[in-house]
């Protein structure tokens, strides 16, 4: 199994792959310790799948849908990590109430019992970025993070979420003051990292609803679209411009550095490759996700980890509802 590079090795080797026009898969964990870089090949050996809109390098197993996959949450489980959310929580309301965050996404593992086995679960979600690495973690995400396409650069922050129980319920998402303050935040931050290194930065769609279905009911999302222009040197440079866009902006808040501080403190335990990003270049276009909607397997043990965005208006009852609300698998 190929273990991680250095940064510095990381970021030469994606220059050469990309002056060849020559394919690879990336994948960086939330706190940039583990960079990879996998030719098809490679990640095949590797033992790491992928569906990236629908380009992969897998072929589904006799048995991939002989079980249909389903999660629970032990109630008794639910309960305890009620608890130390809600204590996190008010670490972090501190936090922003002296001015030190004004936006900071909290997350957390929850246990749950799975029918099925990772693989059968790449396999059966529907999602745009799928990634299975074997024995380790699969993810089924529904938010791009950048794309990159003739010299043009994409990101497509989402931000924003409420159960689909009704039909006035994306006209409340839309509406709700919170979520809209939360947005705007996280997209302007998107358009302050994109400027580090792009021209021409501009918010081509804001605030706009996605439907996702779930065997539970749907959910409704927000999502903008930012575009800019890179220079045309940025085959040199793509290693750099991930560094400095990571994390993604959704997945930690603002102000970046001060925030991701609290989240160490608060959260009290490493991401690993949950609300890291991972993608693939074709030959000609980079298309990248955040991994978001992620189960792990840790010491035989199973964990979906989740979370959302709190600000100085969220109430902890409801920021722990809207966690629980995304421990889905996405199978319709």
């Amino acid at each position: 199994m190929q273990t991680s590079m250095h940064y510095p090795e990381f970021a030469e080797k994606c220059t050469a792959f990309l002056e060849a026009e020559r394919p690879f898969i990336f994948l960086i964990d939330f706190e940039k310790k583990y960079w990879h870089l996998f030719s098809e090949k490679e990640a095949t050996e590797a033992g790491l799948f992928y569906n990236i809109k629908g380009t992969t390098n897998a072929s589904p197993p006799a048995d991939a849908q002989s079980i249909g996959v389903h999660l629970e949450v032990d109630p008794k489980k639910k309960t305890e990590l009620l608890e130390r959310y809600q204590k996190a929580f008010e670490g972090v309301t501190k936090e922003i109430n002296w001015g030190n965050s004004f936006l900071l996404n909290l997350t957390f593992p929850v246990e749950v019992d799975l029918q099925g086995r990772l693989e059968q679960v790449f396999w059966q979600s529907k999602a745009p970025f799928k990634l299975y690495w074997e024995g380790r973690f699969t993810v089924f995400s529904p938010e791009s993070f950048i794309r990159i396409q003739n010299q043009e650069v994409e990101t497509f922050p989402m931000k924003g979420t409420r159960s689909a129980h009704s039909k006035e319920a994306a006209e409340e998402l839309l509406a709700d003051y919170k979520e809209q303050a939360e947005h705007a935040t996280i997209v302007d931050l998107l358009r302050n990292d994109l400027s580090q290194f792009a021209q021409k930065v501009r918010v081509e769609k804001y605030r706009y609803l996605e439907e996702i279905k779930r065997p539970q009911g749907g959910l409704w999302q927000t999502s903008s679209h930012i575009k800019a222009e890179l220079p045309l040197d940025w085959k040199t440079h793509f290693g750099d411009y991930l560094n400095r866009l990571l994390p993604a902006g959704s997945v930690s808040g603002a102000p970046k550095p001060q925030t991701l501080e609290i989240i160490r403190r608060e959260e009290g335990q490493d991401r690993g490759f949950y609300t890291g990003v991972f993608g693939l270049y074709d030959g000609k276009t980079i298309e990248s996700a955040v991994a978001i909607r992620y189960i792990e397997n840790q010491n035989n043990r199973l964990y979906y980890r989740a979370g959302g965005g709190i600000t100085h208006l969220s109430q902890c009852e409801h920021e722990f509802d809207e966690l629980l609300q995304k421990v889905y698998i996405p199978t319709l």
